[in-house]
């Protein structure tokens, strides 16, 4: 790591795995006896969308992921959002769990919502590791949120900052 950048410690690794085995159970319930697929947002869900699909019990979840850009290398969204890999298999007639790293304006968000609906899925919902409400221009249902956190840069356990920081086992700020 940069000497220059310096990351404090936000949300620790062990909130984090308490949090989600407690998602993982609630989306259980929830999909019970449900075909389910989770769609991960390359890249920053990564690490969020094993632990969660690990934390589903008894649970056998489809898995695909979709790519979307609308950061690049920016702190701040562009405001226009770029499929960059799109999912593999058709979601038509089944319950889909988009799953993401972070929620703020909500663009992002309303944009692949849209988008997937009109596949035709039985179902779709949205599971964010974080939101950030203060940053809202588009307001989207959250159905399954681990933590609300301030207007701050947050890099670690999937973000990343210029494609850095993604492996940080925490969710830390950016200084």
């Amino acid at each position: 790591m940069a000497e220059s950048q310096k990351i404090k410690e936000l949300i620790s690794s062990e909130r984090i795995a308490a949090r989600i085995t407690e998602l993982g159970a609630e989306i259980a319930a929830d999909y019970s006896g449900k075909e389910l697929v989770l769609v991960g947002v390359l890249k920053g869900s990564f690490l969020f969308m094993a632990d969660l699909a690990r934390a589903i019990p008894g649970h056998d979840v489809l898995i695909d992921f979709l790519g979307l850009a609308s950061y690049g290398d920016a702190s701040n969204s562009s405001g226009v959002v770029q499929i960059t890999a799109d999912l593999t298999k058709p979601i038509a007639g089944k319950h889909v769990l988009i799953v993401e790293d972070i929620v703020d304006t909500g663009l992002t968000m309303e944009y692949l919502l849209e988008n997937l609906r009109t596949r035709h899925p039985a179902s779709v919902r949205l599971c964010s590791l974080l939101h950030k409400p203060e940053r809202a221009v588009k307001q989207v249902q959250i159905d399954y949120l681990g933590f609300t956190v301030p207007d701050l840069f947050v890099v670690g356990y999937g973000l990343d900052y210029a494609q850095r920081y993604r492996n940080l086992p925490f969710i830390g700020v950016l200084e």
